[in-house]
């Protein structure tokens, strides 16, 4: 990281400089503020809502009174991809040398997880970060830099979309099987 073998790294810096999401959303009791401010207790409303506007979540959060909005226990007041989408933004309030999502882009429609993604692209901040992005969809992971294709956990193919597509047989089964899904819907 930033040049640093990452074992050569103290834990406290290495998790000071990361920035994680898992695939299950946890949100606390409290207010989005307090939620947002876990990720960067020095978060100012401005940074809040910029992060908010990346993840997609401005409109739905005003709607439930903004930043002082309730939160109960787990987020149960909201839906699933209400709750990953306030996951992701307060991940990104913390300003993180790395970010990643860990799968956390699955709750999302295919329309969220796009427009998300651009966001994170086009964010200046953002573009100066390692992003690393853990997905099953190829939709999630097309655009991006370096593919990395796991089969039982172990590495059996690394390259850009249109490489794995032509070259690599477990990427292209994995196209095939989300092709069909998605023609039966």
């Amino acid at each position: 990281m930033d040049g640093v073998d990452v074992r050569n790294l103290k834990l406290a810096d290495l998790h000071g400089a990361v920035s994680f999401v898992p695939q299950t959303a946890t949100l606390f009791t409290g207010t989005i503020r307090d939620n947002m401010q876990f990720g960067n207790e020095n978060a100012t409303d401005d940074e809040i809502w910029h992060a908010l506007d990346i993840a997609r979540s401005t409109d739905f959060v005003k709607e439930e009174g903004g930043l002082d909005a309730h939160v109960e226990q787990g987020g149960g007041n909201f839906s699933g991809g209400q709750r990953q989408r306030l996951a992701i933004a307060r991940a990104l309030v913390k300003h993180a040398a790395a970010y990643v999502f860990d799968d956390s882009f699955s709750a999302l429609d295919f329309k969220t997880d796009a427009e998300l993604r651009a966001e994170l692209r086009q964010d200046k901040l953002i573009q100066q970060s390692v992003v690393v992005i853990v997905a099953q969809r190829i939709a999630t992971v097309a655009d991006a830099d370096l593919i990395l294709v796991l089969d039982n956990g172990k590495l059996v193919g690394k390259g850009t979309h249109a490489e794995l597509k032509a070259h690599n047989e477990v990427y292209q089964e994995i196209m095939k099987s989300q092709l069909r899904e998605e023609d039966q819907l």
